[in-house]
């Protein structure tokens, strides 16, 4: 794990189905930075994925959990890139090994206008039952609950 701390971290995603994946990757945000801004993607971007909860449930799902923090921000995301591509304060991303390839995009993109690039955390995929990473789209199909456990 990164022992570092940042002043400012971003981290995003689509947040639907609030499971124990999003709750890792978010605690790790909250364990290394002092400031976190978490990009929730907007109706528009995020429907490119299906049948999700609308963009408000999830930023409310997120604040919720998080209620006893103050220490963040969360936003809605129209692209991939959020606001790391312009808010030079930003020092870190978290990402899952999902997106850990958009992460490098960003850097990319901040490099080419001589931005600093961000550090990036990988937070390793959390496991279901059966081995394979708790996802989104399996608590949707019905396979999975938001732990990971077997539906019946």
């Amino acid at each position: 794990m990164n022992s570092k701390r940042y002043d400012k971290v971003a981290v995003g995603g689509t947040f639907d189905k609030f499971h124990d994946g999003h709750k890792k990757l978010l605690s790790t945000a909250f364990e290394i930075g002092n400031q976190i801004e978490i990009g929730v993607t907007s109706d528009e971007f995020g429907g490119l994925k299906g049948d999700i909860d609308s963009c408000k449930v999830r930023m409310s799902n997120l604040k919720s959990f998080f209620s006893d923090k103050s220490n963040f921000v969360v936003v809605p995301l129209e692209d991939p890139y959020g606001t790391t591509i312009y808010d030079e304060r930003i020092e870190a991303i978290v990402v899952s090994e999902e997106t850990e390839p958009t992460a490098v995009e960003i850097n990319e993109i901040r490099v080419s206008k001589g931005m600093k690039p961000l550090d990036i955390v990988v937070v390793s995929f959390v496991l279901a039952y059966d081995g394979t990473p708790i996802s989104s789209t399996r608590i949707r199909r019905g396979e999975i609950n938001q732990n990971g456990k077997f539906i019946q």
